[in-house]
C-alpha cells in the first residue's frame, strides 16, 4: 500500500513513516519543513526505494495536484500541522492558515484525484487531530472524553484543529469521500521538537537551568507514547469504519508536576548530578492563558472494535524517552538555535 503521509518529518509523522515502511509500505513523506521539521527523523528510511520525499506546503493546492498525480496514493494520513498551543496565542494567523486552509487544500485534492480515478473503494483521508478539540475536563476520573462529547476549543490551536474536523466530516457527509478521524492525548517520545514540555524538562536538567511548570502544576494530561500512536494510526488506517472517529489515549494520566518529578527521578537515576537532585531545578511560572485543566480520553472504541491499547505505562516510556535524548545530543543540538525555542511564548494573551 502506498501512503501519503503529510507532516512526516515532524514528530508524529516521521513516527508514522518509520513504522509505515517497517512493516512493507510505500511512503510519499510531503512535508514543507518549516521550523519544528527535521529530515534527520527519517534518515533511517530515507534511502529505500519505497521512500520518496516531497517538499511542498498544504497551503498550495497546485502542488498538492502534482503530488497526487505523480505518485498516486492508495491512502492519505494527514497529519501535518501547526500545533504549539504557546506559539498559536503569539502568532494565531499561521494555525488558521494551515491546520483550516490547509486541510480544505489536502480535502479538495484528495477528492479531485479520488474522483478521477473512479472513486476507488479501497481509498481513505485518515485525519489526525487532538483530544483538545474537546475542551477542559473536570478533575474528576469518572469524566473523559468520549468520541461523542460536544468540541469546545479554547486555544487558536485547538479551535483550528477542531475546524479542521469539521472539514473532514463535511467532505465526507457532502462529496461522499471515503475518511476516518483520530483524535489522540497528548504525545512525548524520541524526536519530540525540543520546545515542548518533556524535552524542555530533560534539556533544561542536563543543562542546569530552571524547570518550568506553568501555575501550581496540577494541570493533567493524559501521555501517549508515540510510537504506540503510530502503530494506533497504521490500525485505524487499515481497519477502522468509514466516516468513523477514533480516541487514542494512553491510559496514563499525570499532573505536569508529577511529570516532571518523574523525569527528575530518571534523570538522577541515569545520570546524577555531582550534588543535589534535578528537582531541586523546578520553578513555577505564571500560568498559560487559557490553560485547560485536564485532558483524559476513553479509549473504550478502538480497544472494543479495533482491540488496540498502548503497551507501554509512562514510566516505561520516559525512561526510553530520556535514555534516547541522552544518546542523541547531535539530533537535539541543532534545534535549539531555531527561532523560539528555548524562549517563553504565549505569554501575552
Amino acid at each position: 500500500m502506498k501512503l501519503l503521509v503529510t507532516g512526516g518529518a515532524g514528530f508524529i509523522g516521521s513516527a508514522v513513516v518509520r513504522l509505515a515502511m517497517s512493516r512493507g509500505h510505500e511512503v510519499v513523506n510531503l512535508d514543507a519543513l518549516t521550523y519544528a521539521a527535521c529530515l534527520e527523523n527519517v534518515a533511517d528510511v530515507s534511502d529505500s526505494p519505497n521512500y520518496a520525499f516531497e517538499k511542498a506546503d498544504i497551503r498550495d493546492r497546485a502542488a498538492l495536484d502534482r503530488v497526487f498525480e505523480t505518485h498516486k496514493p492508495d491512502v492519505v494520513m494527514h497529519l501535518a500541522a501547526e500545533s504549539h498551543v504557546d506559539r498559536s496565542i503569539d502568532g494565531p494567523g499561521d494555525f488558521i492558515e494551515t491546520n483550516i486552509t490547509g486541510t480544505y487544500n489536502m480535502l479538495e485534492a484528495a477528492r479531485s484525484y479520488w474522483v478521477q480515478n473512479g472513486k476507488p473503494e479501497s481509498f481513505r483521508f485518515h485525519h489526525i487531530s487532538t483530544d483538545e478539540v474537546y475542551g477542559s475536563l473536570p478533575n474528576d476520573p469518572e469524566v473523559m472524553f468520549t468520541e461523542e462529547t460536544p468540541y469546545d476549543p479554547r486555544s487558536p490551536y485547538s479551535a483550528s484543529k477542531a475546524s479542521s474536523d469539521h472539514l473532514v466530516r463535511a467532505w465526507n457527509e457532502t462529496y461522499g469521500l471515503p475518511v476516518v478521524l483520530t483524535n489522540c492525548s497528548n504525545n512525548y517520545g524520541p524526536y519530540h521538537f525540543p520546545e515542548k514540555l518533556i524535552p524542555v524538562i530533560i534539556l533544561n536538567a542536563l543543562a542546569g537551568k530552571e524547570l518550568p511548570i506553568y501555575g501550581d502544576g496540577s494541570n493533567i494530561r493524559d501521555w501517549l507514547y508515540v510510537e504506540d500512536h503510530a502503530d494506533a494510526l497504521l490500525l485505524v488506517m487499515e481497519k477502522g469504519e468509514l466516516g468513523r472517529s477514533y480516541n487514542i489515549g494512553g491510559e496514563n494520566e499525570r499532573t505536569n508536576l508529577e511529570l516532571v518529578q518523574t523525569l527528575c527521578g530518571i534523570l538522577d537515576g541515569l545520570r546524577p548530578k555531582a550534588e543535589g537532585v534535578y528537582a531541586d531545578q523546578i520553578t513555577f511560572v505564571t500560568d498559560r492563558p487559557g490553560h485547560d485543566a485536564r485532558y483524559a480520553i476513553d479509549p473504550t472504541r478502538i480497544r472494543t472494535e479495533l482491540g488496540w491499547r498502548p503497551s507501554v505505562t509512562v514510566e516505561e516510556g520516559l525512561k526510553q524517552t530520556v535514555q534516547w535524548y541522552l544518546e542523541n545530543e547531535d539530533w537535539w543540538r541543532p534545534l535549539q538555535e531555531r527561532h523560539g525555542v528555548g524562549t517563553r511564548l504565549g505569554v501575552k494573551a
